[in-house]
């Protein structure tokens, strides 16, 4: 049996464009980036098509199959790794800070977060609890301002489905119309 070195690196390079383009639109849409993941299935079929007729044509060779699915497991990984560099759509971060007289609200806002604060009572007393939308690209910097003002808070993050009204709308609204005046 021979090995074709040119056939493996095809092989593999193919499914790893595949399920990178994959995993990412599969998120584009679960985003709600309906017509960039319609775009990028177009895409990602033509290349699953040929990726796959090449190993079921040369199934006499296992190594085909493993390599096949060796550029599956690195393109799932690599599709993560980008769409975490994209970092689209927002999430909602809840924060309970033991000191109902926290200065994390304050400091939040100084830096641009929009901050919802209300008392709350937890099993030893009362608590001040936070609710804090941010885009995902701000979101590494929200847990530092966080794990720095406040190391003992309970922060629990999550992706919200759908966002109307209030001072976030309003904010994006009038950064979107700036930019269509430039």
């Amino acid at each position: 049996m021979q090995i074709d070195v040119g056939m493996l690196v095809l092989i593999f390079v193919i499914n790893f464009v595949y399920i990178t383009l994959n995993t990412v639109r599969f998120l584009l849409v679960m985003r709600g980036y309906r017509y960039f993941a319609a775009f990028a299935s177009v895409i990602e079929i033509t290349i699953y098509v040929l990726g796959l007729s090449l190993v079921l044509d040369r199934l006499h060779n296992p190594i085909n199959l493993v390599v096949y699915a060796l550029g599956y497991g690195v393109g799932v990984y690599v599709g993560m790794v980008i769409e975490d560099h994209l970092a689209l759509g927002y999430t909602m971060i809840s924060v309970i800070l033991p000191d109902p007289k926290s200065s994390l609200p304050g400091i939040l806002r100084e830096n641009g977060f929009g901050v919802t604060q209300h008392a709350a009572y937890g099993l030893e007393g009362e608590r001040l609890a936070l609710e804090i939308l941010a885009p995902r690209k701000n979101e590494r910097r929200l847990y530092d301002l966080i794990k720095d003002a406040a190391p003992s808070a309970f922060v629990i993050a999550y992706e919200p489905r759908y966002i109307s009204g209030g001072f976030w709308l309003k904010r994006v609204k009038r950064r979107n119309a700036r930019r269509k005046k430039q």
